[in-house]
């Protein structure tokens, strides 16, 4: 990575409210963290690729891998956030949805903690659910499939 592109954004980290980047390219990844008031930078080149050996006269059986799993079949509820997935409102309480349950469209059906601020999340469709995809008190992704509904 360009030196001047590198010091460049360690700049901007700096004088922002931002208090990680992670960037990756080409030629590596670079992750600049914020922490008190020094910032902290790490650099991974990208690994190298081995040279592939030329392929033996006579042609071995070739093991055939499994297939990838296949998208649920349904409407796909994703997270829209990152944070911790709650199936119900506190730890005692009945949770929101179950498999089976009828739900419409703007129906709270879990929430997610970012920031210690719980984000009901509503359904985008009305139907069933017929599969619950996080598992509770866990971490979600961005776009991590939630519920299936049908």
């Amino acid at each position: 990575m360009d030196l001047r592109k590198l010091k460049t954004l360690i700049d901007l980290v700096s004088e922002s409210n931002v208090s990680e980047l992670e960037i990756t390219e080409a030629e590596g990844k670079v992750r600049i963290v914020k922490s008190g008031g020094a910032v902290v930078q790490q650099y991974v080149p990208a690994p190298m690729q081995a040279p592939v050996a030329p392929a033996p006269a006579a042609a071995a059986p070739v093991a055939e891998l499994p297939a990838p799993p296949a998208a649920p079949a349904g409407h796909i509820v994703k997270s829209p956030m990152v944070g911790t997935f709650y199936r119900s409102s506190s730890p005692g309480a009945k949770p929101f949805v179950e498999v089976g349950s009828q739900v419409k469209e703007g129906e709270t059906i879990c929430i997610i903690e970012a920031m210690k601020i719980l984000n009901e999340i509503e359904a985008d469709k009305s139907g069933t659910v017929t599969r619950i995809l996080g598992e509770n008190g866990q971490a979600v992704e961005y776009g991590q499939p939630l519920f299936v509904i049908e």
